[in-house]
C-alpha cells in the first residue's frame, strides 16, 4: 500500500490547485486532503481560520518535487516592489530563509537566493542543498522538555484520567514529517518509554475506577 505524507500545506486552493497542476505535468502521484469548509458546524459562522488543503507526496517523490518547485519559482528581481518585506532583511535573515524554505516557501526563498546574488553574496545550489539537508538534520533532534508533561501524564494516568492515557499514547507513538519526507519519532527513546509506562498505568486506573464505581451497585 502506497503511504502519501504531507508534502505542503496551503490556506488557499488556489496556490493547491497549481502545485496539482505541476505534480501532474511531471507525472507525480500525489493525493489531496482538504480541509476547507464553508460554515462552523457549531457556530453556523463562515470560518476561514482552519481551513487547509494538504498536497500529498510518497516519501520518494519528496527532492523532485522540491527541485521542480525552486526551478518553477521564477522570480525576476526588477519587478518586485522594493518594499517587498524581504529587501529590508539582512543577510543573514535572508540565508536563514534559504535554509528553512519548508517555512516560508518556495516564492520568499527564490527571492532570497536573488537578493543575495544581488549583494554579492550568492548562494550556489550545492551550498544551498547542503543548507536544506542541514535543516533536515536540525528537525529530526528529538524534542526536549516532556518532563513536566510526563510527571502530569503519570498522576493524571494513575487517577484514572482518560487525559493521562492519550497523553502517554502521544508521547510513545508521535512522528514527525521531515522536509525530506522521513518520519521521525518527536520525544527520545527515555521519554517513549515513559509514554509507554503511562499508557498502562492509564489502563490500571481506568479499571481501578469503573471497578469503584460499579462496586456500590453490586452490594
Amino acid at each position: 500500500m502506497k503511504e502519501f505524507l504531507t508534502f505542503q500545506r496551503f490556506n488557499d486552493k488556489i496556490l493547491a490547485e497549481e502545485l496539482m497542476t505541476i505534480l501532474k505535468e511531471k507525472n507525480i502521484e500525489y493525493e489531496v486532503e482538504d480541509n476547507f469548509s464553508d460554515y462552523d458546524h457549531v457556530t453556523f459562522v463562515k470560518n476561514e481560520l482552519n481551513n487547509e488543503v494538504c498536497v500529498k507526496l510518497m516519501k520518494e517523490d519528496f527532492d523532485e518535487a522540491h527541485d521542480i518547485l525552486i526551478n518553477r519559482s521564477t522570480i525576476d528581481i526588477e519587478k518586485v516592489e522594493r518594499a517587498y518585506y524581504l529587501f529590508k532583511f539582512t543577510d543573514e535573515e535572508l540565508i536563514e530563509i534559504v535554509s528553512k524554505p519548508d517555512e516560508w516557501g518556495y516564492i520568499d526563498y527564490c527571492l532570497s537566493l536573488k537578493i543575495l546574488k544581488e549583494r554579492g553574496k550568492e548562494i550556489n545550489p550545492d551550498l544551498a542543498r547542503v543548507l536544506r539537508k542541514n535543516r533536515v538534520k536540525e528537525l529530526s533532534k528529538t524534542e526536549t522538555g516532556a518532563k513536566v508533561w510526563i510527571i502530569f501524564g503519570y498522576a493524571s494516568a494513575l487517577l484514572g484520567g482518560i487525559i493521562g492515557l492519550f497523553m502517554g499514547i502521544h508521547i510513545a507513538t508521535y512522528k514527525k514529517v521531515l522536509p525530506n519526507g522521513d518520519k521521525v519519532y518527536s520525544f527520545e527513546e527515555s521519554d517513549r518509554k515513559h509514554g509507554v509506562a503511562i499508557v498502562v498505568f492509564g489502563i490500571i486506573g481506568l479499571i481501578f475506577l469503573v471497578i469503584m464505581r460499579i462496586m456500590p451497585e453490586l452490594k
